[in-house]
């Protein structure tokens, strides 16, 4: 976690990161743009930075590279000092601070998508079982079991322990061990807007979500990537908060053997 305290401790690099989480996908021109007083080669020193540390990620679109944000360290730096018991409540707190002082939460997105990235100490066989296999799966995503025969057209359905479907999509890609795609289509909060304290996920076009593993010697790199919304959804929004205990406790399973017990976003 030194690299994480590193990075942030500068103001520049706090400041595109806070860039980034108002738009993520921005170019290094678009993000030289709001450091006019830096060169470009100092910010591309500042964003090597962050993404050494984790903090950014960065995917060729054509000519142009992209910056994201990769909000797992600063999500695990959270889960390791702030108890399970005041999480709600200090989530609470810095929401109401937002509101208060006038902050928009991912103003502007364009083309929104989320994108993930964590280091593991496995084997690309091994986490792509941790992904494919629902004994896995019941110890780090929310305890759904992942059902599916991974062939491309098939349904894919995460079940709780009672049988009730809470996610569902459809293989669209599979090149075992090393990358996997799928739709997403949430279940939960299905009843509608009826029901005010649920997002309404039924009506949704499904989302799409893309695993990718790279072996790094003794490590693994796991890539998410969670995009093809219609926007600012009710999935985007609640999927953001959402994958990030999913990735923290998909590490701490592999690399430990036991479960990190997280408790489930407000709105799941």
């Amino acid at each position: 976690m030194d690299e994480v305290f590193k990075a942030i401790a500068d103001a520049s690099r706090r400041l595109l990161l806070d860039t980034l989480f108002r738009r993520d996908g921005q170019t290094l021109g678009e993000l030289q743009a709001h450091l006019p007083e830096m060169t470009r080669f100092g910010v591309m020193k500042h964003l090597g930075i962050l993404e050494q540390a984790g903090l950014i990620t960065t995917r060729k679109a054509g000519r142009e590279k992209l910056h994201y944000l990769n909000p797992v360290p600063i999500q695990r730096v959270f889960d390791r000092w702030t108890s399970k018991y005041a999480k709600p409540f200090t989530r609470a707190l810095a929401d109401l601070k937002g509101q208060l002082e006038g902050e928009s939460e991912m103003s502007g997105v364009q083309n929104p998508k989320h994108v993930y990235e964590v280091y593991i100490r496995t084997t690309p066989q091994r986490l792509w079982e941790a992904i494919t296999k629902p004994e896995f799966t019941r110890q780090y995503f929310y305890g759904s079991r992942v059902i599916s025969d991974w062939k491309v057209g098939s349904p894919v359905v995460h079940v709780s322990d009672e049988g009730t479907p809470l996610l569902e999509g459809k293989v669209i890609e599979v090149d075992a061990p090393y990358r996997l795609v799928t739709t997403f289509a949430a279940l939960y909060g299905a009843e509608g807007p009826g029901d005010a304290s649920q997002p309404f996920f039924a009506k949704e076009r499904p989302s799409r979500v893309t695993w990718l593993i790279e072996q790094h010697g003794e490590a693994c790199k796991l890539t998410l990537i969670h995009d093809d919304f219609d926007g600012e959804t009710a999935t985007y929004k609640s999927v953001g908060p959402g994958w990030n205990p999913v990735l923290s406790g998909l590490k701490t399973l592999l690399e430990t053997g036991e479960p990190l017990i997280i408790s489930p976003p407000a709105n799941a």
